[in-house]
């Protein structure tokens, strides 16, 4: 692998509950190579959010570092780039203007840069509607274009489809893989969706149940560029297999240790 753009060593996370510490994240280390696609699944409560949290800087790690370019993070920072399930768009802005939120410079240039990247997401007929107007689908189109618009080192992405219909769904895992093509992003994925872990990635990332750490580093030799009749072919179905065992390996382990509890 390249020199890492994003790296991520010795981490840790204790969260303190009613019952005493609770332990997230316990010895997470992987690093993520500059214009790499890389995704990480696991099972609920594993900690996948929790540390894509961390390194956007809204969660403090209680041990270990994470390095962006080889400095430490310390809080947000647009060197990052986030996108969530919620969409966190402003209701009383229009599209245009909610993408220029993330810009600086004069009023001319963020007007540009915002109409270049709803161009990028298809969204250029859109820029004077407002999110209360538009699909969720469309909605995280201008997420993804704010997200995109003031250029982040790495790009960062928590179950940003989830709460669409299926269909939706993997229109936008298509456009979203055709931007990547286009423009070689750095981008970690986090997703309990097997079938979109694989039609995205290049790398995927299978975590331990809690507390999670990093059980398997799977590279996906899927060729690129990717469309969806990639979903049903034996290549496929053989990543498909193998990660959906991993992450069963983990959900079996966290049904004995409920019911043994019981």
């Amino acid at each position: 692998m390249s020199e890492a753009k994003l790296s991520v060593s010795g981490v840790r996370k204790v969260f303190e509950g009613r019952a005493g510490e609770v332990v997230a994240l316990d010895g997470v280390d992987f690093e993520i190579a500059e214009k790499e696609f890389v995704t990480v699944i696991g099972t609920s409560g594993c900690g996948k959010s929790t540390m894509l949290s961390i390194i956007a800087g809204l969660e403090e790690e209680s041990e270990g570092e994470v390095l962006v370019n080889g400095e430490p993070v310390h809080g947000p920072g647009r060197d990052r780039g986030v996108v969530f399930q919620s969409y966190t768009l402003f209701p009383w802005m229009t599209a245009q203007k909610n993408v220029e939120f993330a810009l600086h410079g004069t009023k001319g240039e963020r007007a540009d840069i915002a109409r270049e990247h709803l161009e990028l997401v298809g969204l250029e007929g859109f820029a004077d509607a407002y999110p209360s107007q538009l699909s969720g689908g469309m909605r995280q189109r201008i997420a993804i274009a704010r997200a995109l618009s003031y250029k982040p080192e790495v790009l960062l992405m928590d179950e940003p489809f989830g709460a669409l219909d299926a269909q939706t769904r993997q229109l936008m895992q298509e456009l979203l893989t055709r931007i990547w093509e286009e423009h070689r992003l750095t981008v970690m994925f986090v997703t309990h969706d097997i079938d979109e872990a694989v039609f995205l990635s290049d790398r995927v990332l299978v975590m331990t149940a809690r507390p999670g750490r990093i059980k398997e580093d799977i590279r996906v030799g899927v060729e690129r560029p990717r469309t969806f009749e990639v979903l049903s072919t034996p290549e496929f179905f053989e990543y498909k297999s193998r990660l959906l065992e991993a992450v069963r390996e983990e959900s079996l382990k966290t049904a004995t240790e409920q019911l043994a509890v019981r």
